[in-house]
């Protein structure tokens, strides 16, 4: 008889990578998956520790899963609870002390231990509390692993870690510095997505503009592209976490060049105070920021551009915000999210002295959101009438019309796009040619220019 698993993954789309790894060794074992984790004999969270809303969501998926462990315990059937991830790798002996019911925890170079343990969980019908180990954080994905099928894109993790040690992150101490794949390893993985039918690729790092310079001596991000767009059956490319101060005149051109590079760009900001920029560490200051927005939009017309900002960073005033609000207010971003900020262990803004009042940040957070919901509604608006491929995904919750994503829209972080289709045939990873026609704050309005239908205004 098959052992049965439950996966919950929770964070960002690196974390979604690292879990169908896991699911790739389970499933080539003896394991099945099932949805429902009453029926699992295996469950595991994968957790993040980003942020404090990031760990409060982890130990919450911690205590539910557990729960269930004990009702399950309570009839007669052992349950086994992994705990994996940045969590995992950060808190390890707390989870440990804290939770009884967890049976042992893989750290972020431990992925490729999940059938191991599982078996040795199940053989010694005991808790393994070993800490995490060190080693490759590559290794995990040196073996081909399969897309999640739930979606009809796939997530291309170039590179993992981060060397940038800004003052308020945690990740370079979970994930350690930056460490790129060969760009033959990525090729080849790419290839075996379009080959299960992934259209669209989202290129995933830390910080992919800094792509290969560990690895190459330089960023090579558009050595990486040039191979990518060659290979059949990928028709959109994504670019997602690309910093300011490393973005190439020559990644600018290719992107001009090639139609299979979507024109949306993830660009993080996180503030336009130059007092700021520098006591968080980061390269950029607001001069260069802008200069690199205008020429963006100068050279690559209809560009998408989502930025991320941070309110309440130690030492910020109503000046340095108000020159925040001025600076998104001017460039206008067509999407924008922000953080309030939060003092994580052992990062270097944590110790600083003039910490903002929670309070305080938080009506930055809102002020801030309440100038963007204007300037989205207009940026949206400003698509209406445009013709433009958008990907299949799903249908509404009203059963009426498709839901999807064009050039312009990311998953999870941007709103997904309503499609009318009349047109039969239609199923989800389609690339479906439409006209958009009508727009909101933060949705979008489609029909089909494949039949003959219309949406009436």
């Amino acid at each position: 008889m098959q052992e049965r698993y439950y996966l919950l993954s929770l964070g960002c789309p690196k974390n979604e990578v690292d879990a169908e790894v896991m699911t790739t060794r389970l499933e080539e074992s003896t394991f099945q998956f099932t949805p429902h984790p009453s029926q699992a004999d295996f469950l595991i969270v994968n957790t993040c520790a980003f942020i404090d809303a990031a760990k409060k969501e982890a130990i919450e998926a911690i205590l539910d899963l557990a729960a269930i462990k004990e009702e399950q315990k309570a009839r007669g059937r052992e349950v086994y609870l992994l705990v994996t991830g940045c969590l995992a790798q950060r808190y390890a002996e707390e989870i440990y002390h804290e939770f009884p019911e967890v049976d042992s925890v893989l750290g972020t170079r431990e992925y490729g231990k999940i059938v191991e343990r599982c078996k040795a969980l199940k053989q010694r019908a005991e808790r393994i509390c070993t800490l995490p180990a060190k080693g490759d954080s590559l290794a995990h994905l040196k073996k081909p692993h399969k897309a999640s099928p739930d979606r009809p894109y796939a997530y291309l993790k170039i590179a993992e870690g981060c060397s940038n040690a800004c003052a308020f992150c945690a990740i370079p101490s979970i994930r350690g510095g930056m460490k790129s794949r060969p760009i033959e390893e990525l090729v080849e993985e790419a290839r075996s997505f379009a080959e299960a039918g992934f259209k669209e690729q989202i290129l995933i790092a830390q910080d992919s503009s800094r792509y290969g310079q560990d690895l190459y001596g330089e960023p090579s991000l558009p050595k990486l592209l040039r191979e990518l767009v060659k290979v059949p059956g990928i028709e959109r490319l994504r670019l997602m976490y690309v910093y300011g101060d490393s973005f190439s005149d020559e990644l600018i051109e290719l992107m001009q060049q090639e139609p299979k590079i979507l024109r949306y760009i993830d660009l993080p900001v996180q503030h336009a105070s130059d007092r700021i920029l520098t006591a968080m560490r980061r390269r950029e200051t607001r001069s260069s920021l802008e200069a690199l927005i205008t020429k963006l939009r100068s050279a690559l017309p209809g560009l998408i551009l989502r930025t991320t900002v941070m309110v309440g960073f130690p030492g910020e005033t109503d000046e340095d915000f108000q020159e925040l609000l001025e600076f998104t207010k001017k460039m206008a971003f067509d999407r924008l999210g922000c953080f309030t900020f939060c003092p994580e262990e052992g990062t270097l803004a944590a110790g600083m002295k003039d910490q903002v009042d929670p309070a305080v940040a938080q009506a930055r957070y809102e002020a801030i959101m309440s100038q963007q919901q204007g300037i989205s509604r207009k940026a949206n608006e400003a698509r209406i009438g445009q013709i433009c491929d958008i990907l299949l995904e799903g249908i509404s919750e009203d059963g009426i019309f498709f839901t999807g994503r064009s050039y312009g829209e990311a998953p999870d972080i941007d709103p997904v796009i309503r499609i009318a289709a009349q047109a039969p045939g239609h199923e989800t990873g389609d690339l479906l040619r439409c006209r958009i026609v009508t727009a909101g704050d933060y949705e979008l309005t489609a029909v089909s220019l494949e039949g003959a239908y219309e949406l009436s205004e």
